[in-house]
């Protein structure tokens, strides 16, 4: 079997650490490529997470924990461009509040896709606009308009099947609504909804009951999958000692369930799937207890500011996966069902193994 090898996972994903100090325009380094999907928050109060892509343009701002239209040139700031190292924040009064508030910690989590905005995928029965797709990185990021017809199909470019699709109407004259999530450890009847505490959902409406292939996905009838308004599409197939996909099962303790995912991670997300809870999201730089335990935590169904360090520590990263170490419910209540995302910090050889030593 064939594989392709990625040997540094920051050539693909970051997380970049700022200060916020009011001037504008400035520029943010240390991604160390050019982004080509950006997701901010500012971490010391309570404010939007804001994503921006380079398919549907650097200046349009989405909100993960709301339904709200696409932000063209947002009054709250906005990314003029993306650069060979990271990202402008564009010029303006309001750039102090969402990217570059003064004194404001910030958080950028960045992804590499294609590089460009990319061209159409015909190989579903909807044509994409733009699709920017990266196979070795397993991401891509297509921009499409719906149908309204249960069954149709979008092409997403990636040579392998999705582990997790997360998909956006992101309108622009009152057609936005929901973030709807497909997980392969859920199937292709259930979904869960990123700008929501909810349980996991079931319904046709959402991916059809189709499992998606190495070349489509499939969409129902819902509005924020298959909307007339503008939608967009964030494709992830999972690759080894890079991305991990997959579900565990809480037990309410201190010694939580260690869940393996074959690399020591630097982004995890983790969303409770038999009953509401918040989604958790942590990260391998915002932590302030040093060695593996990662002691903050942002949630991106809400605006809520960064929470942690005096709490104690709510998971560990170790060199082959992560274990939770405390006992409730958004990440480790005692039987819940729990679906996770994670990116990983370790290398891997040529021969595929990855380097889990620290």
């Amino acid at each position: 079997m064939a594989y392709t090898t990625i040997n540094k996972s920051t050539d693909y994903f970051n997380t970049v650490l700022y200060t916020g100090n009011n001037s504008s325009p400035r520029t943010i380094t240390g991604v160390g490529f050019q982004p080509d999907m950006n997701w901010s928050k500012i971490r010391s109060e309570s404010n939007d997470h804001w994503l921006s892509d380079v398919v549907r343009g650097s200046n349009k701002i989405i909100r993960p924990n709301g339904q709200d239209d696409e932000l063209v040139n947002g009054s709250g700031g906005y990314i003029s461009s993306f650069n060979n190292d990271g990202y402008v924040i564009a010029a303006g009064s309001g750039n102090n509040n969402n990217f570059n508030k003064s004194s404001g910690t910030m958080v950028s989590w960045n992804w590499l896709a294609g590089g460009s905005q990319g061209s159409s995928n015909t190989a579903g029965s909807i044509n994409t606009t733009y699709t920017s797709v990266n196979t070795t990185a397993g991401f891509s990021i297509s921009q499409y308009t719906g149908t309204a017809s249960a069954g149709a199909t979008i092409g997403h470019g990636l040579g392998a099947v999705p582990s997790m699709i997360i998909t956006k109407n992101y309108g622009r004259s009152g057609g936005a609504g929901n973030w709807v999530v497909y997980h392969k450890s859920l199937g292709n009847t259930k979904y869960l909804l990123l700008n929501e505490s909810d349980a996991q959902g079931s319904s046709a409406g959402a991916w059809n009951n189709t499992t998606p292939t190495s070349s489509v996905f499939t969409v129902g009838d819902f509005d924020s999958t298959n909307g007339s308004e503008g939608m967009v599409a964030y494709c992830f197939a999972e690759k080894t000692g890079y991305s991990k996909f997959g579900s565990y099962v809480g037990n309410g303790n201190a010694d939580g369930a260690f869940i393996y995912t074959g690399f020591k991670p630097a982004w995890v997300l983790v969303k409770c799937t038999s009953t509401g809870a918040d989604w958790e999201l942590s990260d391998n730089k915002r932590t302030t207890s040093g060695g593996n335990v990662i002691d903050k935590e942002l949630r991106p169904n809400t605006n809520a500011a960064e929470t942690g360090g005096t709490d104690g520590r709510y998971i560990d990263y170790v060199s082959n996966g992560f274990k939770l170490r405390q006992g409730f419910g958004n990440w480790n209540d005692n039987g819940a069902s729990y679906i996770y995302m994670a990116f990983g910090q370790s290398l891997v050889g040529s021969n595929n193994i990855p380097a889990t030593a620290r």
